[in-house]
């Protein structure tokens, strides 16, 4: 059900809004949008890393980006965004279920990264340099190979969003334009951005005169602009109230939003189908000499540990 935003900038329904997804459009036009905001979710996924600053910033902007783009699809499924780079950040990978189920994680050099960044400052584009050169890829699996779909792209640009954006605009042609701001708050990072995009039809599915739609979008666009930081991070400040704020000259629409929460879809029995897979003699080489053979989850940090009977077992039920 859509919820229509007050005269005075005020949204009265009650709805939480830190942790959310929220879909809008402006009205009489074909602009549609997300705006995301992360609290308590993206600490709690920074924290149980304890990533270097550098690191847990270009994370975040990963993990808000990858909610954002899995809000335009409908799938039932895993949407993820991982970027793969040949720097002291090797990569950043972040996914999201269709029921706003979140998790992330990274892969770096932690030498690398300290003595690049402390080298090199860069605080208007997040350390975006400390990926290098690599490529950026988009996979929606839906739990069946003929369901799977992945865009892949070379990342391009100075940020992480000007690589998403030219995916879309080049991929998808959609144009698109986005406000992306992430900060340690208190020590606890919160990520807040904003997405707009130029759909072919309007609401009812009526084509838009290009020139029209042209100037909806400049405006649109123009008026995103204006967004500060401490407006898409603020967690007093309502996501209705920021985008009547932007928009209210075209009407904004919100709709009902999803709610996030940190979940891993890692289990004993997933490890243990990981390590059927690997040849039996390095595990019990490993088992003799550690007493034990040790998985870590990179996404949660939880580590599964098996012994030597506990193997039989795994082997046992792979020959069954």
């Amino acid at each position: 059900m859509a919820i229509r935003i007050k005269k005075d900038g005020t949204e009265q329904s009650g709805l939480v809004d830190d942790n959310v997804v929220q879909p809008f459009r402006l009205e009489k036009t074909n602009v549609r949008g997300r705006m995301v905001r992360m609290g308590d979710v993206l600490a709690r996924i920074m924290t149980q890393h304890n990533y270097p600053p550098a690191v847990s910033g270009l994370l975040s902007e990963v993990t808000a980006l990858c909610l954002l783009l899995s809000a335009m699809l409908k799938y039932e499924g895993v949407f993820t965004l991982q970027i793969k780079g040949d720097g002291p950040i090797r990569m950043l990978v972040a996914d999201v279920t269709h029921l706003g189920e979140v998790r992330a994680y990274a892969s770096f050099d932690e030498q690398g990264v300290k003595k690049l960044a402390k080298r090199k400052k860069d605080t208007e584009n997040g350390h975006y340099y400390l990926l290098g050169k690599g490529y950026i890829a988009f996979t929606v699996d839906q739990g069946q190979v003929e369901n799977r779909y992945q865009g892949i792209v070379e990342l391009k640009g100075d940020s992480i969003v000007e690589a998403v954006q030219h995916y879309l605009t080049q991929s998808e042609q959609i144009k698109t334009s986005f406000k992306l701001a992430v900060h340690p708050q208190d020590g606890q990072w919160r990520a807040g951005a904003i997405m707009i995009q130029q759909m072919p039809e309007d609401d009812a599915g009526r084509k838009v005169a290009a020139e029209v739609s042209l100037d909806d979008w400049a405006r649109a666009v123009m008026l995103l602009d204006t967004c500060s930081d401490g407006e898409i991070l603020s967690p007093a400040l309502h996501s209705a109230d920021v985008l009547y704020r932007l928009f209210n000259e075209d009407g904004v629409r919100v709709y009902s939003p999803t709610h996030l929460r940190f979940k891993c879809r890692c289990s004993r029995s997933r490890v243990e189908d990981i390590l059927r897979t690997i040849p039996r003699a390095e595990l019990e080489d490993i088992c003799q000499k550690e007493g034990h053979v040790s998985i870590k989850c990179e996404f949660c940090s939880e580590e599964y540990l098996f012994n030597s009977n506990e193997l039989d077992d795994v082997y046992e039920e792979k020959n069954t």
